[in-house]
């Protein structure tokens, strides 16, 4: 079966954050169903984000045609769906931290390299990136909101089965083939456009821009992995938890759609300085109170403290060339989702098990250097 090509890669965000809508807010809640203590799971989550960065950061640079870009996607997607499956033969604490970090290391390339293909697209059958990526945030929505219903009815072991069989579902659609297969691009007369490695990190903007996305995207360690079980523990129910992470991804669709609009004049320095504001508003409301008027509030700001950072994210990158493109991708989705916030979900593991709600004021004060180290504009 041939889709257009629009429509495999929207299927390919649709069902790889559907997944990911169960994975990111309630692993944490399948870990203490097995009975795995706060700290552990700290630990475990966090090899699992070692595990995404060195996947990003390897695996997906690995990839240097973009003729291969979805045979990759396609075994990147068997590999994890494989991993996932492991995790119904065992609960063993060991056992566990071998299986996230194996899972992880294919699991987390699979989006850097479906940004590289929506990239490739973009030049080369002229698509249209903001409405294809809109199905990923609407599919988060649906997973979080689905899981939350099915652990209420049929208890934590509802959440392996759901994801195992997202990832299936994932596979299946990958293995479908789109109508513009991508095409390795060559530009004769020209040399190599990429920058090396440790010049390009160097580099006063990149290595502050960096910093910046990696303290406040790291930021996000103590509600990535703690905030299901505080709110569950506050009286929220499972169902309840999945909508309130629904609601911060409706407000990141939100902004995601309007952002042409909204945000065409802001510099880099700007978005990371609003996304700064909003963290820090964000992370003291979340633990100062668990009211449900507030964590209203507080999921909306999810538009400020994710959004406007991967905005940033975006607009920095793009605006290089050649090669220091893909590098900068791979970095950014490294430090993003994989290394800062590995080191923080063990320290918040670590601040939830002894202090509780305070670990989010802690979560507040890593966002503070990014207040004094944003890059200057050009």
């Amino acid at each position: 079966m041939m889709l257009p090509s629009a429509g495999w890669l929207g299927l390919s965000y649709f069902t790889y954050f559907f997944s990911f809508g169960i994975f990111l807010p309630f692993w944490s809640l399948w870990l203490q169903g097995e009975g795995i203590s706060p700290e552990s799971i700290g630990v475990l989550l966090g090899a699992g984000m070692v595990a995404r960065f060195l996947g990003s950061l390897f695996i997906a640079p690995s990839v240097s045609k973009t003729s291969s870009l979805i045979n990759a996607l396609r075994l990147l997607a068997l590999l994890a769906l494989i991993g996932a499956a492991a995790f119904t033969l065992g609960n063993a604490w060991a056992w566990l931290l071998a299986v996230i970090f194996i899972f992880c290391l294919f699991y987390g390339p699979l989006i850097p390299l479906s940004d590289a293909l929506a990239a490739t697209w973009q030049r080369q059958i002229g698509l249209d990136y903001g409405k294809v990526r809109l199905w990923g945030s609407l599919a988060f929505v649906i997973g979080s909101a689905v899981t939350g219903e099915l652990v209420n009815a049929f208890g934590h072991r509802a959440i392996l089965y759901t994801f195992c069989i997202s990832l299936a579902a994932m596979l299946a659609g990958m293995m479908l083939r789109p109508r513009d297969m991508p095409r390795d691009e060559q530009r004769p007369g020209k040399a190599d456009q990429t920058t090396p490695w440790m010049t390009l990190l160097r580099e006063p903007a990149v290595w502050r821009f960096m910093l910046c996305a990696a303290l406040l995207q790291g930021a996000h360690a103590g509600y990535y992995g703690f905030s299901a079980i505080y709110w569950k523990a506050s009286g929220y129910s499972a169902s309840a938890v999945g909508y309130l992470w629904s609601l911060g991804v409706v407000a990141e669709v939100v902004v995601f759609a309007l952002s042409n609009r909204v945000f065409r004049r802001w510099s880099v320095r700007n978005l990371l300085l609003l996304s700064a504001v909003c963290s820090l508003v964000r992370w003291g409301l979340m633990g100062w109170s668990t009211e449900l008027s507030w964590l209203l509030l507080i999921q909306i700001l999810h538009a400020g403290s994710f959004t406007v950072c991967h905005l940033a994210a975006m607009r920095f990158i793009s605006a290089r060339q050649g090669g220091d493109v893909i590098r900068l991708q791979a970095v950014y989705s490294a430090l993003g989702m994989g290394g800062s916030v590995a080191l923080m979900t063990v320290l918040a593991g670590f601040l939830f098990e002894n202090y509780g709600s305070a670990m989010f004021f802690a979560m507040a004060v890593v966002v503070v250097p990014v207040l004094f180290f944003r890059p200057r504009p050009a």
